[in-house]
């Protein structure tokens, strides 16, 4: 299929353009559990105008050399977590793939090569989440690999790229956490949130209200509680993700804004 028969396949039933979210996904087991986390995933996609003609995850669960988009067309449901009870392993999510989208976007991004991938599928940071958002499974799903080899501008700049999906009623969702310090958690219950995740908590929260996206991506320089909250990069890459695809007249707002397990933010966005 050339690059002309695709625009015509995708813009098909044209909608107005999608928001574009970040979510935070936190334990898998929000997947089976009935909380305020998973209310406010279900509410935010209650809140969409529209339904999407497909979503876009950039799950920080998917990390690889190089570019990659999910091009099956039947991803298979990736459990890519362990010790956890048998009933979170049974889930499966059966959404379709789109391999003429994943096509678009390996076609249409011209800063790197996006290559089509026909092996992974969806894993946790995107059914656990989606299994709440859109529990019907209908929706066709695709997902986009983080380049572990890259730095954050690089992510950022990527992530430009790929707004056109926006207006062709594709649903882009980052998916991680602003903070997220698995080895600092704290699992007794109802733990309290160390100093430094809920001041880089409020900090993030502060620079996205501001729009001041080159502060949020050189994070190294916002000091020790941005060292702290994110250890490793993955689950907050998602995060530039979506504040890149940020209209001039678009505005953030906030859901789920509370900690987990002391060191994980469960902050997500809306952008419209």
């Amino acid at each position: 299929m050339n690059l002309k028969d695709l625009h015509k396949l995708v813009d098909q039933e044209f909608t107005e353009r999608m928001p574009v979210m970040f979510v935070g996904h936190g334990n898998p087991m929000n997947a089976i559990s009935d909380n305020s986390i998973t209310q406010g995933w279900h509410d935010a996609a209650l809140s969409l105008e529209n339904a999407p003609k497909a979503v876009l995850c950039i799950s920080a669960h998917w990390e690889t050399k190089g570019t990659y988009v999910t091009a099956m067309e039947t991803p298979r449901t990736i459990h890519d977590f362990y010790g956890f009870p048998q009933a979170l392993f049974d889930v499966q999510y059966p959404a379709p793939g789109s391999p003429e989208l994943a096509k678009f976007v390996s076609e249409e991004v011209k800063s790197t090569s996006v290559l089509l991938d026909h092996e992974w599928g969806l894993d946790h940071g995107t059914w656990s989440v989606l299994v709440k958002m859109f529990p019907e499974a209908k929706i066709p799903v695709f997902q986009l690999s983080l380049d572990y080899t890259k730095d954050a501008q690089y992510h950022y700049d990527l992530a430009k790229e790929l707004a056109f999906l926006r207006d062709k009623g594709v649903l882009i969702v980052g998916s991680g956490n602003v903070v997220h310090n698995l080895r600092m958690a704290r699992f007794d219950e109802n733990p309290p949130a160390y100093d430094w995740a809920l001041e880089f908590d409020a900090t993030v929260k502060s620079l996205v209200e501001n729009r001041d996206h080159n502060e949020l991506i050189n994070y190294q320089n916002l000091g020790s509680s941005a060292t702290l909250s994110i250890p490793t990069p993955e689950h907050y890459l998602p995060l530039l993700y979506t504040l890149a695809l940020q209209g001039n007249k678009e505005v953030a707002s906030f859901f789920n804004e509370e900690m987990a397990f002391g060191s994980g933010s469960m902050r997500s966005i809306i952008i419209s």
